[in-house]
């Protein structure tokens, strides 16, 4: 059976530039801003919440354009799963969308931040404990290095705000970043 990343070292992930390791520290950075948008108040949480969009929605979208096409190439069950993961994202930009219209100090921002928290946590354990945990199994170190590399330059040209109507799989996710990425 395949480990999580969480427990899993840096060399046994592929090293400083796999994917894998790319993965999990963006993971751990946003479990840091969970909690801080969680603990805080007024600009201070508003200036999370800008964070965390910059953080969430350019690694999402990197996901969807580079990392889910190889698993459903790799993986003979990589469709179901990575389905449900977009099924996932999906919501989750939907309900930033609300997000971004409420006031961050009402109680329906926050209820409503706290569903978006549990889904991101939910994306998670989804990503380190199966999905990624199978590409790991199905290619080698110097395949994630490669992957990470794509991953990275994906993710610093996608968009940093959530884009509902946006297309979850290629071409129509590619070409949208284009024109998305100053935004």
């Amino acid at each position: 059976m395949a480990r999580s990343l969480a427990d899993q070292t840096e060399t046994e992930l592929g090293g400083a530039r796999s994917v894998l390791t790319m993965q999990r520290r963006d993971h751990q950075d946003l479990e840091a801003l969970l909690e801080r948008i969680g603990s805080s108040a007024g600009d201070e949480r508003a200036a999370a919440l800008t964070e965390l969009c910059r953080l969430v929605f350019p690694h999402a979208f990197a996901e969807e354009a580079v990392l889910w096409p190889l698993l459903r190439r790799v993986l003979p069950d990589g469709e179901e799963l990575t389905l449900r993961v977009e099924q996932e994202h999906q919501e989750i930009n939907e309900l930033f969308t609300r997000l971004e219209t409420m006031d961050v100090d009402s109680r329906e921002h926050h209820l409503l931040f706290a569903r978006i928290a549990q889904l991101l946590r939910e994306d998670v354990r989804d990503e380190e404990d199966v999905l990624l945990p199978k590409l790991q199994e199905a290619v080698g170190a110097d395949t994630l290095r490669r992957i990470g590399w794509a991953w990275l330059a994906v993710r610093r040209t996608a968009p940093t705000r959530p884009h509902p109507t946006v297309a979850r799989r290629l071409p129509g996710n590619a070409l949208a970043a284009v024109p998305l990425a100053p935004l």
